[in-house]
């Protein structure tokens, strides 16, 4: 490559680089990127072995500027990139040659982010990331890493992340992932050595170079990059399929349920609620039954809605107008129908002489359970209901174990479900290697429509305990608000347990290979909690073990884990990670190792 050519048209820069051989660029607007940053595009022309580059905006008066080319250049008939190259020139009479490095993880799973922008600002307010275009940026390659370079060692900088969806380089959409350090960052040098080695093949190596360099730091900082939790409420729609009921959507989450009011029916006691955490979907049951025969059912509805522009919500009232998919008369007279063709074929069975079938089918209330047997001493059976429950005999559920060849009564609780009014949990002390007998009387559950239940059993076969293992956690720098996940090999999660005295406790572990995930749940709501700018509230922080633990059937496995023993960046086993690192990348340093070598020959 021969010296770069540079011309100054105004208030504009133009320059060029030419190569030795023939060249090719790669994607130049996502890989190239010019800082200070420019609001116009630049115009990147190739020809041959020549690369020109024009910036179209106004140049800022004693400031350096870095053009930063990443792997976007390669030879026109391999392929293979030239590597990391940055041009750089300044308006003024110094040139700033500091840099800053480092990686962009997703927050939530260390996931290394490709492309993101990182950003510095001089300025140190907040007002700066949302109101400013960035000072110095880089963009992320395909394992996180950025290198943001033309920094001033004078100047105290902090550090974004930001994956800019209106190309303004500022944070202006809460759609946009961020991320921030709250630490003010000085760059600084000193002069270091490294080793190089060039291999013939995947087991013998040529040699070993010695290269001295400079080292620029901080060159190992670790940003957290995440989405806020930005869901705009607006109403979705409506769906009613039957008689019984109708449910609500909402595009987002609100803490506070919808009222409703009835302008041709009373509301008030005559709906039974059943919603969602988040109160986003909402199902209604009619509980008076009069409001069957009801074909259009006209309520106001009264409910959070986000206003695009004062970004804040308010109370909105929708009239709606519910018709069910299927009214009450159709399914009447659907049932007559039924019956009318069922009566036809008794008198031909009678006929024949069969008198076996003298009663229609009947349709009754389906109680459905979960989990399957074998079942786990640690599991308890959960029983769904199709309709809200009138009444729940208890002199109606038993529950039985086996002793040799007999049943005898074992003693159960039924618990209801937090937020499920549909469900109920059926609680006991099962026995290992045990046989377990669940019975529903008929009738014993009846729906607010007057359905019932026929006759309900259910065997349950409890797990040996030779057939699991026992994995114990002990964990450092983990304070009490430390939630522990056993995940699967493709980073599933199978359990998770909150942390007692220091340690996580797994029991009944199937046996296999496992990884371990940990976040710090600080509101303590049960799960990961992303971050808000607003606010200057961080996201939970999560931390990998990188160990793969096999857990082996009838054994106990302890297990030791410093939190910070590993850089966040370090911590996340290879196999987990789905964003992969160019092979061109890995392979760049010793693709210019083998050149310098066959020039020496």
């Amino acid at each position: 490559m021969s010296a770069p050519e540079k011309v100054g048209r105004g208030k504009k820069v133009k320059f060029s680089l030419t190569f030795n051989e023939l060249i090719k660029v790669d994607n130049p607007s996502e890989k190239i990127i010019v800082s200070p940053p420019q609001i116009e595009q630049p115009e990147i022309k190739v020809a041959g072995r020549k690369i020109t580059v024009e910036l179209l905006d106004s140049m800022i008066p004693n400031t350096t500027y870095t053009v930063d080319f990443s792997d976007a250049i390669t030879d026109n008939n391999e392929g293979n990139p030239m590597g990391q190259y940055t041009y750089i020139f300044s308006t003024g009479t110094t040139t700033d040659t500091m840099q800053m490095s480092g990686r962009i993880l997703n927050a939530e799973d260390l996931e290394p982010v490709k492309g993101i922008l990182v950003g510095l600002h001089f300025d140190a307010s907040d007002s700066a990331f949302t109101g400013k275009p960035f000072d110095r940026v880089a963009r992320t390659d395909a394992s996180g890493y950025f290198s943001i370079k033309g920094v001033n060692a004078q100047r105290t900088y902090r550090i974004y992340a930001l994956q800019d969806a209106d190309g303004d380089f500022r944070y202006s959409q809460p759609t946009e992932a961020i991320g921030w350090l709250n630490s003010p960052l000085t760059a600084s040098s000193s002069p270091a050595v490294r080793y190089d080695t060039a291999w013939v093949d995947s087991t013998r190596y040529d040699s070993i170079r010695t290269i001295h360099y400079t080292r620029f730091m901080p060159d190992d900082l670790v940003v957290r990059a995440f989405k806020v939790d930005y869901h705009p409420r607006h109403f979705l729609k409506y769906l009613r399929d039957v008689p019984e009921w109708f449910t609500l959507y909402f595009t987002g989450p609100s803490p506070r349920r919808p009222k409703l009011r009835g302008l041709n029916f009373n509301a008030d006691h005559s709906l039974f609620t059943v919603a969602n955490r988040d109160n986003d979907t909402l199902t209604y049951w009619l509980t008076d039954t009069t409001l069957l025969h009801l074909d259009t059912l006209r309520l106001a509805c009264t409910y959070d809605d986000w206003d695009d522009s004062l970004k804040v919500a308010r109370a909105k009232t929708d009239t709606l107008e519910l018709v069910p998919k299927t009214t009450f008369a159709k399914r009447l007279a659907a049932k007559q129908k039924e019956l009318a063709k069922w009566e036809k074929q008794r008198e031909r069975r009678h006929k024949r002489g069969d008198f076996s079938d003298e009663k229609p089918q009947e349709e009754f209330l389906e109680i459905k359970t979960s989990p399957s047997s074998p079942l786990t001493p640690d599991r308890n059976v959960t029983l769904t209901f199709p309709q809200p429950l009138a009444q729940l005999r208890a002199d109606g559920i038993h529950l039985q174990l086996r002793v040799d060849t007999l049943w005898h009564d074992a003693p159960f609780a039924l618990d209801s479900v937090p937020g499920n009014p549909l469900a109920a949990v059926l609680r006991a002390e099962w026995r290992p290697s045990q046989r377990y007998k669940f019975v529903i009387d008929s009738a014993a559950v009846r729906s607010i429509y007057g359905m019932t239940n026929k006759r309900t059993e259910r065997n349950y076969e409890i797990a040996k305990l030779e057939d699991f293992g026992t994995l114990f956690v002990s964990l450092r720098h983990a304070d009490t608000t430390a939630v522990v996940q056993l995940l699967n090999t493709s980073g599933n999660v199978e359990r998770q347990v909150n942390i007692r005295d220091g340690r996580a406790e797994f029991y009944y572990v199937r046996p296999g290979n496992y990884y371990l995930r940990c976040y710090l749940d600080r509101n303590r709501d049960g799960k990961w909690t992303t971050g808000d700018w607003t606010t200057h509230t961080e996201p939970e922080a999560v931390f990998y073990s990188p160990k793969l633990l096999e857990v082996k059937a009838n054994w106990d496995l302890n297990e030791d884990w410093d939190l910070t023993a590993l850089p966040l960046d370090k911590q996340k086993p290879e196999k987990l990670i789905k964003q992969k690192d160019s092979k061109s990348v890995v392979n760049m340093r010793q693709r210019n190792l083998e050149r310098l070598r066959k020039r020496g020959e």
